[in-house]
């Protein structure tokens, strides 16, 4: 008789432990799941915040990747510091300097885009219970970031400028929070700027209680009209306290998956830290390469032409919404950025009306998830860049078919 008879049936296996609190509790995020329903290639769609793929300097990249691989293969190849490239460093540095930020290669961090750089700010600065101020709509991926944390998060009224720094100087002093997350140039999803008086009044209020501002700047170079505004982070007031995000995700083309973090030398210290439990550094080779596409090529020139393409159709877009849009809907301007940001009238779901949309091969984000307090079922946000004019004026028609049916 063998041992297993002996013991008799095998017991029922034991559950595994289940998935830690904050996995449970933050959601996927609705535009990922959206645009996976319009990945088919007849749909057009103002879903995605994508960058223009036909507008990428492919030639250029490609180039710089066969430069360095052919001239510094063993140094590409290899292991890297946490920190980053140092002449890509220095590059970012030295555009910095030249908008009116001085900078320094070793004041910033390089990272896996900027959504890690969020990530290492939640993570090096935020415990369970801590209180952050965002604007309101904002950043669905920074939503998700802080829920992770456990940190609770507070809306703060915003209007067509963006955030209100009445509403802002009483939200913080009634909640105390250690951080406020902004988008202030193009935001995401509404396209609005923060005027200088705005950010002048944010950074007293930062300074004057004690807060840290994290700002988040992917689509500032991205103005096709009007006058380029400070960073916050240059503002007196609020520069011992600001942190400063930038991608190379909308200037050169998002698969690179390179960002940066300009902070304070002992939050950025952490930051690094933080950054060698996740990852121990970004694609040496990638780094390499953006650094040599900078050194070869006038990243400025470049931009020009996406800007015009980008205003084109951001103007196409804007054209068309007033025949494609139920009476009584409204919508900004944007002076850049990657999204117009539209209001339905009253009694409208644009939710329960994007499943009429994809069925006509036209998609949107409908905007109550970008709420971090009461959603607004009636908003919509809209991307421009993905599309050609042409399309663009297609995809309205098809959604006038959905949100301004023919009467029977």
């Amino acid at each position: 008789m063998t041992p297993s008879t002996l013991a008799g049936p095998a017991p029922a296996a034991v559950p595994a432990p289940p998935l830690a609190a904050r996995a449970a509790s933050v959601g996927s995020s609705p535009v990922r799941e959206i645009l996976a329903l319009t990945q088919r290639p007849e749909v057009i769609s103002f879903a995605g915040g994508l960058p223009a793929p036909e507008l990428f300097a492919a030639e250029a990249i490609r180039a710089a990747y066969d430069r360095v691989l052919a001239e510094q293969p063993q140094r590409v190849l290899q292991y890297s510091t946490s920190e980053g490239d140092p002449a890509l460093r220095g590059a970012v540095a030295r555009r910095l300097a030249a908008r009116g930020l001085p900078t320094g290669p070793d004041e910033l961090l390089v990272t896996t885009g900027s959504q890690q750089a969020l990530t290492l700010l939640a993570t090096t600065l935020l415990e369970p219970g801590d209180t952050v101020l965002v604007e309101n709509p904002t950043y669905l991926a920074a939503l998700q970031c802080f829920g992770f944390t456990g940190a609770r998060v507070v809306p703060v009224h915003a209007d067509d400028e963006g955030v209100d720094p009445v509403a802002l100087a009483e939200v913080v002093e009634r909640e105390r929070p250690k951080m406020l997350y902004l988008i202030p140039t193009f935001q995401n999803p509404t396209g609005r700027t923060l005027p200088l008086a705005r950010r002048q009044a944010v950074a007293e209020v930062a300074a004057r209680y004690g807060m840290w501002i994290v700002e988040d700047d992917p689509y500032g170079e991205l103005r096709f009209e009007g006058e380029h505004e400070p960073w916050v982070a240059s503002l007196p007031q609020a520069a011992d306290r600001t942190v400063l995000l930038g991608s190379f995700s909308k200037v050169m083309a998002p698969g690179l998956r390179l960002g940066w973090l300009r902070a304070p030398e002992a939050l950025r210290r952490a930051c690094v830290i933080a950054k060698q439990s996740l990852d121990l550094h970004c694609s040496t080779v990638d780094q390499a390469a953006a650094a040599r596409y900078l050194a070869d090529n006038d990243l400025d020139a470049h931009l020009a032409r996406v800007r015009d393409a980008y205003r084109e159709r951001r103007d196409a877009l804007l054209d068309g919404l007033s025949a494609a849009l139920p009476p009584g809907s409204t919508w900004n301007h944007p002076q850049g950025g990657m999204f117009v940001w539209a209001r339905l009238p009253e009694g409208h779901d644009a939710t329960e009306l994007l499943h009429e949309a994809v069925a006509k091969d036209v998609a949107y984000v409908p905007g109550a998830p970008f709420f971090a307090g009461t959603p607004d079922p009636a908003a919509l946000r809209l991307s421009f860049t993905t599309h050609t004019p042409q399309e663009i004026r297609e995809g309205l028609r098809r959604l006038g078919e959905v949100l301004r049916p023919a009467p029977e």
